[in-house]
């Protein structure tokens, strides 16, 4: 377990070196740009095989301790160690990263995107997966900030690179929000290792903030929990999502919304609920306030993309709803409840799957059409997939009762879990305030669901969203065929919809192992 979780980390660092690298005469293939792309599949491949191999020899009767530790003393004199640990709070997250890097490699094997060379691209994405398998593997808070902000530049690189339109804009922007949350987050950190008397994770949560003051706990919490909130994202800190979302290729939106969003939150988990616990009741309600805002919010947005004549982008809309959709995981986590922290955690995961289906199914119709505003995809001229490509619109449309939380499927899981912790939340807490934010969360849910039925009418069914229902032309009417899911789409999608099934059907695979983490982090044990 130790060696699995150690290379887990290592080899996309070493993979990502090897890409630069002239590829052996043995391996060329064609070209050297097919076999530096094909070098990315065999990477993350075998990163994926070794967070499989770590799961199954993951201690499911001891969840909440940490498994395959490694700790090495790196910087003796700042007390700053190399110290590696997996639990039932991490290990999922471990996986998901992994599982849809893989993806995104094999996708872009047969469907590189236009750009530079594809050896730094392959790099970037290598680079990209170590720092956020890192992130989620160090306990050690240097060690994490590191991680942390290892995955900042190759995706500034992929976006403007690699990008559409306004790509450089959208890739400054991203820049520079996250690293001045970073800037902010890393005086907290070392206010927490200063006065905490050490920078392992492991042992602040045990002391369970008793070494901090109570000035102490609040200072930190807020200074850390700005730069875990930018990268949340949560309202009003979430402006440099859509604009990052709509320029990146499919690959880099892909894990900007199923794996880099899943750091910050991660981060009130592992950091603050145990570390600072009193500094976190202070200001939980503001948080679970943020949160239904952002909930409210995204949702309105994506109404007015969704809208006949709004000029919306169905990227920019998917972004838009993953602010709505990380409210949830935030106010889960502002309950201070194991229910809350429970479905925050499962609605991370079954947003990187959604959500990422979702972005890779917008790709492909972008190719298709050669773009993805809503006006020019709905009506019986545009996209019609039920009736040109109706293996393509069944997939978008599962995609998008998926994310409205449709019972069975993943993305019910956690929302619901959220408001249920809202119902009761921790003692000390108002309860009054705590159902009107599950009230609001809830009339959130009902939007959701009515911007993306009006994606599906208009993208799948042709409809322009201002004719009679029950009058509209079918999709197959006019119109030439297009092209339906190719083989290496279904194969790198057909992962995604399958555990979005499965985590619906069965939700305790997930709980079992993230309850008593949750609970113990809770505990201070």
């Amino acid at each position: 377990m130790q060696i699995l979780l150690a290379a887990t980390v290592v080899v996309p660092l070493l993979g990502a070196v090897a890409a630069l690298l002239p590829a052996p005469p043995g391996l060329k293939g064609r070209n050297p740009d097919q076999a530096v792309l094909r070098h990315g599949v065999t990477v993350t491949g075998l990163v994926l095989a070794l967070t499989i191999a770590l799961a199954i020899g993951f201690d499911r009767a001891h969840p909440a301790r940490m498994q395959g530790t490694t700790d090495i003393s790196w910087i003796p004199a700042l007390g700053i160690r190399i110290h590696l640990g997996v639990d039932g709070v991490s290990l999922p997250l471990l996986v998901l990263t992994a599982l849809l890097t893989f993806l995104c490699a094999l996708y872009s094997y047969f469907h590189m995107p236009s750009g530079p060379s594809p050896k730094a691209f392959v790099a970037l994405i290598l680079v990209l997966e170590a720092g956020t398998l890192a992130s989620f593997a160090v306990l050690d808070l240097v060690l994490f900030f590191l991680a942390f902000e290892t995955v900042l530049i190759p995706m500034y690189f992929l976006i403007a690179r690699w990008g559409g339109e306004d790509r450089e804009r959208a890739a400054w922007r991203f820049i520079l929000y996250t690293l001045l949350g970073s800037v902010v987050m890393l005086l907290g950190l070392l206010l927490v290792g200063i006065k905490g008397g050490t920078f392992d994770m492991v042992a602040l949560a045990t002391d369970n903030g008793s070494g901090l003051g109570h000035s102490t706990q609040l200072i930190a919490v807020l200074a850390i929990g700005i730069g875990l909130a930018v990268k949340a994202p949560m309202w009003p800190l979430h402006t440099w999502l859509p604009d990052a979302h709509t320029a990146a290729p499919t690959a880099g939106s892909v894990l900007l919304a199923g794996v880099l969003l899943k750091m910050g939150t991660y981060g009130f988990v592992r950091i603050l609920l145990p570390i600072a616990p009193d500094g976190v009741h202070t200001f939980a309600p503001y948080l679970a306030a943020f949160a239904v805002v952002g909930i409210i919010y995204g949702s309105l947005a994506c109404l007015a993309l969704a809208r006949n004549g709004g000029k919306g982008d169905l990227k920019r809309l998917i972004a838009y709803s993953s602010v709505g959709h990380m409210g949830f995981v935030l106010l889960g986590i502002a309950t201070l409840t194991p229910t809350g922290i429970n479905g925050a955690l499962f609605a991370n995961i079954a947003h990187g799957l959604i959500t990422g289906l979702l972005f890779f199914l917008v790709g492909a119709l972008k190719d298709r059409h050669g773009t993805s505003d809503l006006d020019a995809l709905s009506g019986a001229t545009g996209a019609a997939l039920y009736g040109r490509a109706p293996r393509l619109g069944g997939l978008l449309a599962f995609g998008a009762v998926a994310s409205l939380g449709l019972p069975g499927l993943a993305g019910f899981w956690g929302e619901m879990l959220a408001m249920l912790g809202s119902f009761r939340p921790a003692d000390g807490l108002s309860r009054p305030a705590y159902l009107v934010f599950m009230a609001l969360a809830g009339f959130g849910t009902l939007l959701t669901a009515a911007y993306m039925l009006v994606v599906v009418r208009r993208v799948c069914m042709g409809g322009n969203g201002t004719e009679d229902t029950g009058l509209a032309v079918h999709p197959g009417a006019s119109g030439t065929a297009i092209a339906d899911v190719r083989a290496y789409e279904l194969a790198a999608w057909t992962p995604l919809v399958a555990l979005t099934v499965l985590a619906g059907l069965w939700p305790a695979a997930l709980l079992g192992l993230t309850d008593p983490a949750v609970q113990q982090l809770l505990g201070g044990n």
